[in-house]
């Protein structure tokens, strides 16, 4: 059941009642001090009034139960109380209309059980970062989305020759995902000007991002404010604040430089690496990763999206030592250009391969449903789906967890309909095996 209909449910304001809210402890401390009050008060008074009080309750007494009436006394004074506190506490926050009271509840209850989820750390970039982020955010508050700074491309690439800074696309898509209102957020950040020269092509995201990033001096300082303009829940950071370009090694040795470039080539990927080759990781990134209890990889390309991150030695290098769950969740189909041929276990030993260390996931998250109507305009584009190899990844020592990860909606792109990772569907499933893993680790303690 969803939580606006639960909200629905519940007679009205007898919600500011429910566990998690940290409101009742606060409601008993002011029964209490009103108690203290009105007891110096009356030893003030020389006790007048409560004897007044006592003999008045005497003679009622006599009249009644002295069970009801004690009972009566309780429910008459807690209900005046009650409303007087949440009148007080309307009046404050200046709220009015009912909506806005039944709004206000659900948002504090959803931040506060929010606030207690689990500490995950998401790596990756483009589209695929950007979906899954807007499941996860429905999970915890404490998200930390580290991205890819390689982008050449588009509007982030016309920004980054000509100003100067560090492509601000997929740190635009993040953000919009993690704000509270988004579907407004993701209008005006993806909203792009046509027709207007000087503008055209860039989205309204790129641009904000840039002008924070030349106010503030840098990316990073640019993205913290950008996410505080926008309430988002949880933060993003780039992976590292140098001038990462990708550059990619072919079968045949031919170099290819940029990251709009590499799929383009048609040729195969022998290796990526990036120039500087010792790009430094932001700090908060490290400390992130060191903290986290999750550590999710992907979804997105694997080389232009998921590899650079790990190109970041010191990233690579915490995400092995870390005492976090680690999954990887694949992509639905290959990629032309990149992933072509690949099968599950290829896209793993690439994220091996690159990040030089062996214990980067615990477990690889895969697709298991396809409407065969979707294969036709895949196959034309030259995709297929990725193939579940079982045995060469148990091989390595890697879990393999199968759920339909796909939305239901279909996107169409011109002709042909696509299918993307539903966010709902990925992060529940991502939870779900979190949650198992940890009862598990428990039990073996234990």
């Amino acid at each position: 059941m969803r939580l606006t209909d639960f909200f629905k449910r519940i007679p009205k304001d007898a919600g500011w009642l429910l566990p998690g809210l940290e409101i009742k402890r606060w409601f008993f401390l002011l029964i209490i001090g009103a108690v203290f009050v009105t007891v110096g008060l009356c030893i003030i008074c020389n006790l007048r009034p409560v004897y007044t009080m006592i003999s008045m309750i005497m003679k009622i007494t006599q009249m009644l139960p002295s069970e009801i009436f004690g009972w009566f006394l309780i429910f008459v004074g807690g209900m005046f109380f009650f409303i007087g506190w949440l009148k007080t506490n309307y009046s404050i926050l200046d709220i009015h209309s009912e909506r806005n009271r039944h709004a206000l509840l659900e948002d504090l209850y959803r931040r506060r059980k929010l606030n207690r989820g689990p500490k995950i750390v998401a790596i990756g970039g483009g589209t695929g970062l950007s979906t899954m982020l807007k499941g996860i955010k429905k999970i915890t508050n404490n998200i930390t989305a580290v991205v890819t700074v390689g982008d050449d491309g588009g509007s982030s690439g016309k920004l980054r020759e000509e100003l100067g800074v560090l492509p601000p696309g997929d740190i635009r898509s993040c953000i919009a995902a993690l704000a509270d209102d988004e579907d407004l957020v993701t209008k005006l950040f993806q909203y792009r000007f046509r027709d207007c020269a000087g503008l055209s092509g860039h989205s309204f995201g790129n641009l904000f991002i840039t002008a924070m990033c030349s106010i503030t001096g840098d990316m990073y300082r640019a993205v913290k404010e950008s996410s505080n303009v926008l309430s988002i829940r949880g933060r993003v950071l780039p992976s590292t604040l140098d001038d990462m370009r990708l550059v990619a090694e072919m079968d045949d040795g031919t170099i290819i430089k940029g990251e709009s470039n590499i799929p383009e080539s048609g040729k195969k990927i022998k290796r990526l690496f990036s120039e500087p080759d010792n790009c430094k990781a932001l700090e908060d990134v490290i400390a992130a990763i060191h903290d986290a209890d999750l550590i999710i990889l992907g979804p997105g390309s694997l080389y232009t999206s998921v590899v650079p991150n790990l190109l970041i030695s010191d990233i690579a290098k915490a995400v092995n030592f870390a005492k976090a769950k680690k999954i990887y969740v694949c992509n639905i189909m290959t990629q032309p250009g990149e992933t072509d041929g690949f099968k599950v276990s290829d896209h793993i030993k690439t994220l091996i391969k690159h990040a030089k260390y062996d214990k980067i996931i615990d477990a690889v998250l895969v697709n298991n449903e396809l409407p065969s109507d979707l294969l036709a305009p895949y196959k034309d584009a030259g995709s297929e789906p990725v193939i579940v190899d079982k045995d060469e990844v148990t091989r390595m020592g890697i879990e393999i967890v199968q759920k339909n990860l796909i939305e239901d909606k279909r996107f169409e792109d011109g002709h042909s309909s696509f299918v993307r990772h539903s966010p709902g569907r990925l992060a529940r499933v991502i939870y779900y095996w979190f949650r198992k893993k940890e009862k598990s680790k428990h039990h073996d303690i234990r």
